[in-house]
């Protein structure tokens, strides 16, 4: 990692359509209407237009929102927009309700090798209750879509602590992914925010406890069967690892384009507007956020702990001119000598124990 490179090689763009909502979602969405999706995709012309685009990327991850939820011609339009930059990894997200062949032959002819498919659970019961509208029959019907188009490189995401959830119902869901041999799961707890028809009709999460146990279950079995957990909550199959998300977590800069996305160049970080009417009329409005030498050491270092292979020393080094351990002295110090914290082979990483208690680890250094 660098600081502040002038051309970041990581870009996410984001689709803010649904077909439906999701009751716990809290990301910027609206339910599709074609006119609207199209004047949005002017206006993504546009941002792309003013703003420019590195002539390669290494990663592209397109997210949502649903971004197959636009029409087959618009999902074309958009793909064609960032055709030519040749990404070793080209993510788009997908509803396992709102897959069909031609729309897996749009994402292979437009490149795109990695799709994270929203599973969420293999109840249906369940995932009628948070808003879901597939079933598990669409997830399996969407797994075998993709690999009879040549996508293999699949991951699959799986919520716990959801109401009514049973650790029974959680075990059955991990089995049948499992079953469906992704290369990739990553696990959610259910957070509700205040906005969410979640949050406004006061739905809570499970207990703590119930959810510790949950995500515990999750941690030790989803290795068990062959996913290696490199992230607090991303589990893969050797080799298969995001290589976009690693860049959040390898604190790398990222652009980030269309609303409700945020990006990182340097010591700036950015969040364009939420608003879909605000972005077709501007696509360039966003909020900015610059970071001060301290802050930006902070994040690296918080960003980097997420993994179990921590954060590299030269890296950081390299990045802020000066050590990890002058940047925080006394307080590292303190967590290297409780065993909260390592360095070995050139890594600072959280012993088994200070994985557990990251949030701690990460307040004692702030």
């Amino acid at each position: 990692m660098t600081a502040g490179s002038k051309q970041p090689f990581h870009l996410y763009v984001h689709v803010p359509f649904c077909r439906s909502i999701c009751y716990y979602c809290d990301f910027v969405h609206g339910v599709y209407r074609k006119q609207q999706a199209d004047a949005w995709l002017d206006a993504l012309k546009q941002e792309i237009q003013a703003r420019g685009l590195p002539e390669k990327l290494k990663t592209i991850y397109i997210g949502g929102g649903t971004p197959t939820s636009l029409s087959h011609e618009q999902l074309e339009t958009l793909l064609s927009l960032l055709d030519g930059k040749e990404p070793l990894e080209y993510t788009i997200e997908v509803n396992p309700g709102t897959l069909d062949d031609e729309t897996a032959d749009i994402l292979v002819r437009h490149g795109i090798n990695r799709v994270s498919l929203g599973m969420q659970s293999a109840d249906d019961a369940l995932l009628k209750r948070i808003g879901r509208t597939h079933t598990h029959a669409d997830t399996i019907h969407a797994v075998n879509c993709l690999k009879a188009h040549g996508i293999t490189n699949i991951s699959l995401d799986l919520m716990y602590s959801l109401p009514g959830q049973t650790m029974d119902m959680l075990k059955r869901s991990a089995e049948a992914a499992h079953a469906l041999a992704p290369k990739h799961i990553s696990v959610y707890s259910l957070t509700v925010e205040e906005n969410t028809v979640f949050g406004k009709k006061g739905v809570t999460p499970l207990d703590e406890d119930t959810e510790a146990d949950m995500y515990e279950y999750l941690r030790d079995t989803l290795p068990a069967m062959g996913y290696e957990r490199y992230e607090t909550a991303n589990f893969a199959v050797p080799g298969y690892a995001s290589k976009h998300n690693l860049c959040y977590w390898d604190y790398r800069d990222f652009l980030g384009f269309s609303c409700g996305a945020s990006g990182k160049e340097g010591l700036l970080r950015y969040d364009n507007t939420r608003s879909i009417a605000e972005y077709i009329k501007d696509p360039l409005r966003r909020k900015e956020y610059p970071l001060t030498k301290e802050e930006a050491m902070f994040e690296a270092v918080m960003m980097n702990l997420r993994k179990r292979k921590g954060l590299g020393l030269q890296a950081f080094e390299e990045m802020f001119g000066m050590s990890v351990q002058h940047a925080f002295g006394a307080k590292l110090e303190r967590l290297l000598k409780d065993g909260s914290l390592r360095i070995d082979a050139g890594y600072l990483y959280c012993s088994d124990r200070g994985y557990d208690i990251l949030n701690s680890i990460l307040t004692e250094l702030l």
